[in-house]
């Protein structure tokens, strides 16, 4: 048998329609959360949706409590923070509510409290999982309300090391939420702008997902839907943010995105994490600007995929036209074409490259590249060279 041996895993219980974030105290009760930490970010917490979210479960009866120091790149003292937050309050489960910072600190701090060693003795690395205490793991609940990161299905979190600056991928296997509540309608009130670049880390998930070089036709499959969703309706949803179908077209994109990428991610994200880290700027629009460079360096090993993508989306011009897709669709959305229009210059290229090089998604790239190459990508990137 030549095909490898592989073991594969789909998550979560996903609540799927609009105004279904009403139904989350019962979904606290069937899992049985009574005294919920509800994780968010200083943006969300003082808006009147989470206001009402929040008084919604405390009159269904359960002790719920808010805390919201999060960055928009975490770092360990929130999630240090976090975990103070919920051992005070005696909480049982935490309800992580927002885009990819909230719901990644949510899930930390529900694997922290409980353990006696720091966040990034649980890296991503070989089986530094096992060295947790999963019985002191509380249930979590996940509720996106942008349609890019697909934490809400992950089993893994993002931190920034307050050192190196490098984000970490911080895994366990229980930190996959219980419960995943879609609702479209928590994400109508996100800007355009936003839409643009939470849509283009989604469609960076799916695109790496389904190139990367490991045997998981189910994750292939997922992926490869989920950018047909995209291509029909990130555009609609930047255009018209009140537009339910196409953010709910988006939010299962972006679940899927989050479900497809077990089978890997690439060089997209292990640039975007050291640029991000060292220059703080957003993680979505950081891998929209990259994707194309990333796309066309993997050409020789990716071309017969990306045609039979170009073809099931009804692009024409192959892998070419492919190509051209993505940067159409950037100019659409205003996504800049090099990262030196968001203010990245070429003064850290060889920390970026050897931070590259050992970041987790770079195995799942279809061409292992050196740091002298990653080192050349990222200059491309920055001085926007295609």
């Amino acid at each position: 048998m030549t095909i490898p041996s592989r073991n594969l895993n789909y998550p979560t219980a996903i609540k799927f329609g609009a105004g279904r974030v009403g139904e989350l105290a019962d979904h606290c009760r069937a899992i049985g959360i009574a005294r919920p930490l509800f994780v968010t970010d200083p943006g969300l917490v003082a808006m009147p949706m989470v206001q009402a979210i929040v008084e919604d479960v405390k009159r269904a009866g359960l002790g719920i409590a808010v805390f919201a120091d999060v960055r928009p790149n975490p770092v360990e003292a929130n999630v240090v923070a976090g975990v103070k937050a919920f051992r005070a309050g005696d909480h049982d489960g935490v309800v992580a509510f927002g885009g990819g910072s909230g719901l990644d600190v949510g899930k930390l701090v529900a694997l922290m409290h409980g353990q006696q060693l720091s966040v990034f003795d649980l890296e991503d690395v070989d089986d530094w999982w096992t060295r947790a205490d999963a019985t002191k793991i509380s249930p979590i609940i996940a509720v996106p309300t942008t349609a890019g990161t697909g934490s809400e299905v992950g089993r893994a979190g993002v931190v920034t090391h307050p050192v190196t600056h490098e984000k970490k991928i911080i895994f366990h296997p229980a930190i996959m939420p219980k419960v995943a509540i879609l609702d479209p309608a928590l994400t109508v009130g996100l800007p355009a702008k936003l839409t643009a670049a939470t849509g283009m880390d989604a469609m960076a998930h799916v695109v790496e997902a389904y190139c990367a070089p490991f045997y998981h036709p189910l994750a292939a499959g997922v992926a490869l839907e989920g950018l047909r969703l995209i291509k029909e309706n990130l555009a609609r949803a930047v255009k018209k943010g009140t537009d339910l179908d196409a953010r709910g077209h988006m939010l299962m994109a972006s679940t899927m995105g989050a479900t497809a990428f077990q089978r890997g991610l690439g060089a997209i994200h292990a640039l975007s994490h050291p640029f991000g880290g060292l220059y703080d700027a957003h993680h979505g629009t950081l891998n929209g600007i990259i994707m194309p460079y990333v796309v066309k360096a993997n050409r020789r090993k990716i071309a017969r995929d990306i045609e039979r993508a170009a073809a099931y989306l009804g692009i024409k011009g192959g892998f070419d036209g492919f190509l051209r897709w993505i940067l159409a669709l950037r100019k659409v959305f205003g996504i800049p074409h090099a990262l030196a229009e968001i203010g990245i210059d070429t003064g850290r290229l060889d920390e970026v490259a050897a931070m590259a090089i050992r970041d987790p998604s770079a195995g799942g790239n279809p061409i292992a590249f050196t740091e002298k190459q990653y080192k050349s990508l990222a200059r491309k990137c920055v001085i926007g060279d295609l």
